[in-house]
C-alpha cells in the first residue's frame, strides 16, 4: 500500500457474508450479530486461505443483542428472528439477512430540512437494499480488538466505512435520490455534506484502533448508476473529505466500487485515496488491468481484479491459475499491486479454488 517493493505480491480477498457462512457452518444470526463469532470466522478463513490481511466489514456489534428477541427458529435454509418491536429478520445460510419492518419507515424527502431532520451521529451501516447494521455506541470498535487478539500483528487489518453517497441513497431511496441529483441538486449536496462529516468522524475514530487501512464502500457510484460528471460532482468531493480525514491519521484508505468504472478511474483518485479496489473485468465490469495500471501509474495501489464468478466459481484449475498468473505478471510490472478477487468471493466458490491463489503467488509473485 506504500507502493514500495514487497518480498512477493500480497494476497487479500474480500469474502462475501454468504461465502463465510457456507464455509463456517455457524448460526447465521450469531455470525451477523455476535462480534466474537464474527471475529472467529474472519480469522479462521484468513488462516484457511493464507491471506495477508483481514477486512472487518461490520463493526459495532451489540453484546446484548439477544435481549431484543421475541422468538427465534431455525430450519434447513437459515434462521428467522422476530424482534420485540414486531420486525422480523430471516438469516439465510448463504446470503445477507432479509429484514422486514413492521411499518414503513422510509423518509419523506419533501420533509427533509437539512440538517435538522438528519442524524447527529452514525449509529448504523447501510448494508444493502434497506438492510441496516446497528452500531452500538458503547461497542463501536470491539471487533478490532477481538480480531487482533486472535490474529496477532502479522497480518494487515482493514476497517470499513460507507460512502456518504450510499447514506444519502439509503435515506431518501434510490429512485428519488438519483432524481434529486437532477431536480434538487442543492438539497442533495446538503445531505451529502452532512453525511460526509459523520463518516469522517467515524473513520477517524476507527483509525485510532491501530488498523492499517480503511475501505470506503461505494458500490452505487459506478457507470450503471451515475455519469462521470455526476460522479465528479456528487461523489468525489464528499469521499475526498473522508479520504483526507483518514490519511491525516497516517492510515491508508481505498475505495471499493463495483461494476463498470473504466470511465472514472482517474476521477476516483481525485478524491485523495491511496488505493482502489474491484476493477471488475469483463463481463462483470469493463476494466482491463493492464490499461488501468498504466493510467493509474503512481497515483496509488490497486487491489484486484480476478472475476469471482466466471473464473473463481466456474473456472477450471488451469483457468484459475492462468488468470491469477496473468494478473500477477501485470501487477508486478507497476508496483502497488495486491492480488484479490475484483469484488467479494461468491458464496459457493470452493475453498480449493481460492487456495490456488496462494499457490499462484508463491510460484509467480
Amino acid at each position: 500500500m506504500d507502493r514500495r517493493i514487497p518480498d512477493r505480491i500480497p494476497l487479500m480477498c474480500q469474502m462475501s457474508i454468504g461465502h463465510m457462512l457456507v464455509q463456517l457452518g455457524v448460526s447465521p444470526a450469531e455470525f451477523w450479530h455476535d462480534a466474537r463469532v464474527f471475529a472467529d470466522g474472519l480469522v479462521t478463513l484468513r488462516t484457511l486461505y493464507d491471506f495477508d490481511g483481514i477486512l472487518v466489514s461490520l463493526h459495532g456489534h451489540d453484546p446484548d443483542w439477544q435481549s431484543s428477541i421475541a422468538s427465534r427458529e431455525r430450519n434447513q435454509d437459515g434462521e428467522k428472528i422476530v424482534w420485540n418491536n414486531g420486525d422480523s429478520t430471516f438469516y439465510p445460510n448463504d446470503d445477507l439477512p432479509l429484514h422486514s419492518a413492521s411499518q414503513n419507515l422510509r423518509t419523506n424527502t419533501q420533509g427533509i430540512e437539512t440538517p435538522g431532520q438528519l442524524p447527529d451521529t452514525l449509529d448504523y451501516i447501510p448494508v444493502s437494499q434497506g438492510l441496516h447494521f446497528h452500531i452500538s455506541p458503547r461497542h463501536r470498535f470491539d471487533i478490532f480488538d477481538f480480531v487482533r487478539e486472535k490474529s496477532g500483528s502479522e497480518y494487515s487489518i482493514h476497517g470499513e466505512v460507507t460512502s456518504p453517497f450510499d447514506y444519502y441513497l439509503d435515506l431518501v431511496g434510490y429512485q428519488v435520490g438519483l432524481m434529486m441529483l437532477i431536480d434538487s441538486p442543492g438539497r442533495a449536496k446538503e445531505i451529502l455534506a452532512h453525511f460526509s462529516r459523520l463518516v469522517c468522524s467515524l473513520g477517524v475514530d476507527m483509525c485510532r484502533k491501530g488498523i492499517d487501512a480503511v475501505k470506503i464502500s461505494s458500490p452505487f457510484a459506478g457507470a450503471g448508476f451515475i455519469s462521470p460528471s455526476f460522479y465528479e460532482e456528487f461523489v468525489v468531493p464528499y469521499e475526498r473529505e473522508v479520504a483526507l480525514a483518514v490519511r491525516n491519521q497516517g492510515v491508508h484508505v481505498y475505495t471499493h466500487t463495483c461494476g463498470a468504472i473504466d470511465d472514472r478511474l482517474e476521477l476516483m483518485f481525485e478524491s485523495g485515496i491511496s488505493g482502489i479496489e474491484c476493477l471488475d473485468p469483463p463481463p462483470l465490469g469493463n476494466v482491463e488491468l493492464d490499461d488501468a495500471m498504466k493510467r493509474i501509474g503512481d497515483k496509488g495501489f490497486v487491489k484486484g481484479n480476478i472475476d469471482s464468478v466466471n473464473i473463481l466459481l466456474m473456472g477450471t484449475t488451469d483457468q484459475i491459475q492462468a488468470d491469477a498468473r496473468k494478473r500477477i505478471e501485470i501487477g508486478r510490472q507497476y508496483g502497488g499491486f495486491i492480488l484479490s478477487t475484483a469484488c467479494s468471493i461468491a458464496p459457493r466458490v470452493k475453498p480449493e479454488n481460492i487456495r490456488l491463489l496462494r499457490e499462484a503467488v508463491e510460484r509467480w509473485g
